[in-house]
């Protein structure tokens, strides 16, 4: 067990996220309380019931009020309401985080809420499963997985460093990154992936000279793991495309560009193009797991999630 980081933590929306890292910091010790809320009170009763968090409050005020660390864990979309609800509680020296997939976005949303003497570190854990919702939470989910922090113009050095020590308690190793360059990061590695996910299960959907279920019956590895990806919180990546709509636009455009060259080899028979085109993207797979973000088993982190 660590000592305590934060005397008390709030964490606003209880889904994998979440739950995830309330179990991480009591796996730790890490905090002395831990606050939660969220809108729904099914979500609530859920937590409630499972003890997740120390203390399940009705308001995200109340949850927020007296914490040293708030950690928006809502879709990207409603950061800013949030904020703006929690900031009249926000107690001098308390840092507000959140754990978005966009940054720029999150930024402009949330800044003009943050009050004067509380500090503001945007983060983002790249952590997740296909599951969601309080229940889906499990204390390992963080370990040796990476969180990005993007600190704001003129962060507290020692909060941050702070707020670096709570992500590496949990498990996490952390990075530091402009927000700019976060979401074209994460529109190459996450952002782009799951819209072109969602399109293929989209396609078979549609194709209806496949029937459903064959799609479903005869589903080989790469389709299962379009649908797993696709199986994600429509919530979320809806704010989350909304949100980063440069970036993501840019990268699929490139994605595009390398289809219409791969198109071109097939229709002319272009195998050398298609061996080494597909040679320089294996190496990519091979990278991932050396670098230990993956396994050569094929059920990597599903058997930990709880369906």
């Amino acid at each position: 067990m660590s000592q305590p980081i934060y005397d008390r933590v709030a964490l606003i929306g209880l889904g994998l996220i979440a739950s995830s890292m309330f179990w991480a910091i009591k796996r730790a010790g890490l905090a002395k309380e831990v606050t939660g809320y969220a809108r729904s009170q099914a979500t609530r009763d859920t937590a409630r019931q499972i003890g997740l968090c120390d203390r399940i409050c009705d308001s995200a005020a109340e949850a927020a009020e007296g914490a040293d660390l708030v950690v928006l864990c809502v879709p990207v979309g409603v950061m800013g309401a949030v904020a703006q609800e929690i900031a009249p509680v926000l107690k001098p020296g308390a840092t507000i985080s959140d754990v978005g997939s966009v940054k720029r976005h999150v930024i402009d949303a949330v800044t003009p809420f943050v009050p004067e003497g509380v500090h503001f570190i945007p983060a983002h854990p790249l952590a997740g499963t296909e599951h969601s919702g309080p229940e889906s939470g499990f204390a390992e989910l963080y370990d040796n997985r990476w969180c990005l922090l993007v600190p704001v113009e003129g962060s507290d050095r020692a909060a941050v460093e702070k707020l670096r020590a709570l992500w590496e308690g949990i498990g996490a190793n952390v990075e530091e990154m402009d927000a700019d360059h976060h979401d074209l990061v994460l529109a190459v590695t996450s952002h782009a992936p799951h819209l072109i996910a969602y399109t293929m299960v989209g396609v078979a959907d549609d194709l209806r000279r496949v029937t459903d279920s064959e799609v479903i019956k005869y589903s080989a590895a790469g389709f299962r793991d379009f649908t797993r990806i696709a199986a994600s919180d429509p919530t979320m990546w809806r704010d989350v495309f909304l949100s980063n709509k440069d970036a993501t636009l840019e990268i699929l455009g490139r994605f595009t560009e390398e289809l219409f060259a791969l198109q071109r080899a097939i229709r002319t028979g272009d195998g050398d193009h298609l061996f080494d085109y597909f040679t320089r993207t294996r190496a990519i797979r091979r990278g991932i797991i050396e670098a230990g973000q993956d396994t050569d088993a094929p059920d990597f982190g599903r058997g930990k999630a709880k369906s």
